[in-house]
């Protein structure tokens, strides 16, 4: 913790996650208003007292519907990135140990995923699935899985061989407790940096969909669909996209700060 409150851009990074995870928790609590709550007699009214970030084409509060979008995006971040790490840690772990054609086989799944663009993957796979926010979170995991794989199974090639490896198998330790004792903490700190990181890709990810109708389904907030539908109001109404575009903007941003810090605090090489 030390070395990453030190790394660069960290405290940038920490605090604007922090903040991101603050407003997602008390959303319910500090939104002045819920929502869904419609007010027909203030469309499209600019920041006021009342209304800090100014209302929507429905008469809706913005600062509210910015607030639990937070919850939205963060929890299509962190799910979409836990569905990668549980497909793609053990995929990356088996074909690394063990190579040959369990190795060929499954790396070409990989290279078959990663042959499509993520986006035009995950609008793939979200079309046919259909637009929900379930679904664009098993959309964004499946798009993660190949980056997972290939990294830790680079991390997996690179320590299958070395001494104490092979002693553990000299002395007839079993493959399982080989691949989670010995090789998995060897190849961990990469993956974390990676996670971070793809927290902010998923989160942009999510936002893409919902911007263009396949993921989270009005009246749910989303800052995604917030922007699309603040995209003909930008001449009178320039609050209503750009508040959650603004917050889009910096979310990702911390947590690009806090994956560069996190690779710098966990890289022995680096210090």
């Amino acid at each position: 913790m030390r070395r990453l409150v030190q790394a660069r851009g960290a405290r940038i990074g920490l605090f604007i996650v922090v903040l991101a995870v603050g407003a997602a928790l008390v959303a319910p609590f500090a939104a002045p208003y819920p929502p869904e709550q419609q007010n027909i007699d203030i469309l499209l009214s600019g920041p006021s007292a009342a209304h800090p970030l100014g209302v929507d084409d429905l008469g809706r509060d913005v600062l509210s519907r910015v607030l639990f979008g937070a919850r939205v995006s963060l929890a299509v971040g962190v799910i979409a990135v836990g569905i990668s790490l549980v497909i793609g840690l053990p995929i990356g772990l088996v074909s690394g140990y063990l190579g040959g054609v369990a190795d060929n086989v499954l790396m070409r799944i990989m290279d078959g995923l990663l042959a499509f663009p993520a986006l035009v993957l995950a609008l793939g796979i979200s079309a046919v699935l259909g637009p929900s926010l379930e679904n664009a979170m098993i959309a964004i995991g499946v798009v993660g899985v190949p980056t997972f794989a290939r990294l830790v199974r680079g991390g997996a090639l690179a320590v299958r061989n070395l001494e104490y490896m092979l002693a553990a198998r000299a002395i007839g330790v079993s493959q399982v407790r080989i691949l989670v004792r010995h090789v998995l903490p060897n190849v961990i700190s990469p993956v974390i940096v990676q996670a971070s990181l793809a927290v902010g890709t998923a989160i942009l990810t999510e936002a893409t969909l919902s911007f263009l109708g396949l993921g989270v389904q009005p009246p749910t907030p989303s800052w995604g669909s917030m922007v699309d539908a603040g995209k003909g109001y930008l001449d009178i109404a320039p609050w209503f996209a750009l508040a959650p575009g603004a917050a889009i903007f910096v979310t990702v941003l911390g947590f690009n700060f806090l994956g560069d810090a996190l690779r710098d605090a966990l890289d022995p090489r680096l210090r």
